[in-house]
């Protein structure tokens, strides 16, 4: 009798342990999964501002060219929806890299799950 619960209990133990170990794993999983993402979108936020500040050149030299009388507004209006999508990117971009801060402090222990 007393042998059978020794037996049950040492199993529950193992089973208590595999999973906590299993929890373990997985949150170094979902903190390393949010590091390696946070770089990630970094490197393209970063890039995409260089896109945006390169494409606001761009609509501000039409602009000139347009005022000058050399080209078309056909020109400026391109340019600017080209600005438009490029900063458009550059807000989805800033959206995401909030968005997986928020998810690497949750992994982290800070709640929200």
């Amino acid at each position: 009798m007393f042998d059978d619960r020794l037996r049950v209990s040492k199993a529950d133990r193992k089973i208590v342990l595999t999973q906590y170990e299993k929890a373990i794993q997985t949150a170094f999983r979902e903190v390393a999964d949010a590091l390696a993402m946070q770089g990630t979108i970094n490197q393209q936020v970063s890039a995409q501002q260089s896109l945006v500040a390169a494409v606001a050149e761009t609509y501000r030299l039409s602009n000139k060219l347009y005022a000058k009388g050399i080209d078309s507004y056909l020109g400026v209006l391109d340019a600017q929806r080209s600005l438009f999508a490029a900063q458009q990117g550059l807000i989805s971009l800033r959206l995401a890299r909030l968005a997986n801060q928020v998810r690497l402090y949750a992994v982290l222990g800070g709640g929200l799950e």
